[in-house]
């Protein structure tokens, strides 16, 4: 076993050596050309995908990293305004909108979003039909003298459901 290992120790010092001379009586152009053939034969060999197009124009800037962790803290002035820009941006579509949307049009990032919606239903100036990601806004109480409230038709639906079970 020790004369194994010492075998392949004095090979490896032996390759180390031999490769360091032969970096240094080789030139740029070759060493660049034979990691150019070596990486082209690793990507062929894994399957990797690769760059078609070369120079400035290849590189497509990366998109500014978004901030992790908390928010800064919001003073009130800054919600009521997040709130009255939400509020304006329903008024324009009677349709109502949901978060993403609203997000987007707002430009504001998503943990920026329920804060401010949470406030302008609080205070009446928002209203909301639907639970989850099919939530949809709607400026002030339009929406809601014109059609139905939610929890009113979940009430209802709940009822039925409860007489169902207590006929059976």
């Amino acid at each position: 076993m020790a004369n194994l290992k010492s075998t392949i120790e004095t090979l490896s010092e032996e390759f180390a050596r031999n490769v360091l001379a032969a970096l240094k009586h080789a030139s740029i152009e070759e060493i660049m050309g034979v990691q150019g053939s070596a990486a082209r034969a690793a990507r062929a060999s894994t399957g990797a995908p690769t760059a078609r197009a070369k120079g400035p124009s290849a590189r497509k800037p990366r998109p500014a990293a978004k901030r992790k962790g908390r928010l800064p803290r919001r003073s009130p002035d800054a919600l009521a305004k997040v709130v009255d820009d939400i509020e304006q941006l329903l008024r324009k579509h009677a349709d109502g909108l949901r978060a993403e949307q609203i997000r987007a049009e707002l430009g504001l990032e998503a943990r920026e979003m329920p804060r401010p919606l949470a406030e302008g239903l609080k205070t009446g100036r928002l209203t909301k039909t639907g639970d989850k990601r099919a939530t949809t806004y709607f400026a002030g109480a339009t929406k809601a003298a014109s059609g139905k409230s939610t929890a009113k038709a979940k009430g209802s639906s709940r009822s039925k459901r409860g007489a169902r079970r207590a006929r059976k």
